[in-house]
């Protein structure tokens, strides 16, 4: 979930992160392992995590909000719907959803989905609801 008070975190610096180290968290669609949520030096908040979804699942419903997403898919393939238009993207896919449109995905493989979400705050972000993917 996007960092809902930014100012109480310190600006995120140039890491690496494992991940076979990150911490995996059970969903009831599959397993989520988060990387970082916080401020940088140009971002007012900067989060990343990556879901894993069991075959046919979907981690929500499709849904939309203010701030702007980029996801890349690492494993599998995922149906990608942007605004009721719906296309398979699999393994190195990179898509963009922007302020506002609607937006949703689930498993469309055999086999495990697993994908990185990155989200971005600035200052121009329309204030509104936040859902988590």
């Amino acid at each position: 979930m996007a960092n809902s008070n930014p100012a109480s975190k310190s600006k995120l610096g140039s890491m690496v992160l494992d991940w076979a180290k990150r911490p995996v968290q059970p969903t009831a669609a599959g397993e989520r392992r988060s990387f970082f949520d916080g401020p940088t030096a140009t971002l007012t908040n900067f989060e990343c995590h990556a879901t894993t979804l069991n075959p046919g699942e979907a981690p929500h419903a499709p849904h939309r909000h203010p701030d702007e997403e980029m996801i890349v898919v690492k494993e599998g393939s995922v149906d990608v719907m942007i605004n009721g238009h719906s296309q398979v993207a699999g393994a190195g896919s990179v898509f963009f959803f922007a302020s506002g449109d609607l937006h949703g995905l689930k498993n469309a493989g055999p086999g495990r989905a697993s994908y990185h979400v990155f989200r971005f705050i600035t200052a121009t972000t329309p204030a509104g609801r936040e859902t988590a993917d």
